[in-house]
């Protein structure tokens, strides 16, 4: 599983012309299923989305969670991160997991966040959205369960 997580001051996902999520300051989290992944790896990347220590304390160190500062998070479902463009100049997306176990595992994700006490918005799984995010920072961080 892969995760692109970005300190935000805020988000939002729209559907055509409706927003359909949307946070103030935390993350906005671009979550990928790949093919094999299982329980295991959606635990872990809830895990280290709750606990990663990205938001400046007092001192300016990065060193409190979207937990420690009352953060939300806005998890978007994307299969486009296993794209594999090493070979042509289209993507091959094999790796991706079918929606069919995919959306499960992205459901366990938000449910885990959800258990640890984080406000957690979604996209819509298989639905072409548009992500509005402004980036605070910036600050991304890439997640891969099998790294």
């Amino acid at each position: 599983m892969k995760a692109v997580i970005q300190r935000v001051i805020e988000g939002q996902v729209l559907i055509g012309e409706r927003i359909c999520a949307a946070i103030q300051q935390g993350l906005v989290v671009l979550i990928g299923v790949g093919r094999g992944d299982t329980i295991k790896d959606a635990d872990f990347i809830a895990d280290k989305i709750v606990n990663l220590r990205i938001f400046e304390d007092g001192a300016g160190k990065m060193n409190l969670s979207v937990s420690d500062i009352g953060g939300a998070v806005l998890a978007v479902p994307q299969f486009t991160l296993y794209g594999d463009a090493r070979k042509g100049r289209r993507p091959n997306f094999m790796e991706a997991a079918p929606p069919e176990s995919g959306e499960p595992l992205f459901n366990r994700v938000k449910e885990q966040m959800r258990e640890r006490g984080i406000q957690v918005e979604t996209g819509e799984f298989g639905a072409h959205m548009i992500v509005r995010i402004i980036n605070d920072g910036p600050c991304t961080i890439i997640l891969d369960s099998r790294a």
